[in-house]
């Protein structure tokens, strides 16, 4: 064995003696994996056919502890109604040179939405808005490019929302 590599074999053990040491006392202050959440409710009815409530509906199904209705089925069947009252898209200008030339953009999506019980419609979440924003860099030269971009970022904003809403239904307790 070489002189260089001795320090380092010496080392490697010295890691691997200390990794059961580690994972003890990562254990032993509490740490813990995300568990999937628990919700107040057995089953529920995302209305509507966007994008977004079909993202709601995929990440209430992969956590599998709540029963989602397929889109579109009667609303009636399900214990809580998640319904999207409005979604907004806007875009403003954030920077601009002397000449008046757009530099950068503030894109922004805003999403109203309310759950409610089906039996005697119970307001178990009052409309409340989720919003996120984004800023795009801009180019006139390459607007086709950055018109691209924007529905990539405004798709990535959709996602966001989604598991808001999703983890703030999580947080619903039984009326």
């Amino acid at each position: 064995m070489s002189r260089q590599a001795a320090p380092l074999l010496a080392s490697r053990r010295a890691l691997l003696a200390a990794a059961p040491a580690l994972a003890l006392l990562a254990s032993g202050c509490g740490f813990q994996l995300r568990r999937a959440a628990t919700y107040s409710f057995q089953s529920i009815a995302v209305k509507g056919k966007g994008l977004l409530q079909a993202i709601i509906r995929r990440e209430l199904k992969g956590q599998g502890t709540v029963s989602v209705l397929a889109e579109g089925a009667d609303a009636q069947g399900a214990e809580v109604v998640l319904e999207v009252l409005e979604t907004s898209r806007n875009s403003g200008i954030a920077a601009s040179t002397s000449g008046g030339q757009i530099r950068e953009l503030t894109l922004t999506l805003s999403v109203r939405f309310q759950l409610t019980r089906t039996q005697g419609g119970a307001v178990l979440i009052a409309p409340a808005t989720v919003q996120q924003t984004r800023d795009i860099s801009y180019n006139e030269t390459s607007a086709l490019a950055k018109e691209n971009e924007q529905e990539l970022l405004y798709r990535d904003m959709t996602v966001d929302i989604a598991q808001q809403i999703v983890r703030q239904l999580a947080f619903v307790k039984a009326a």
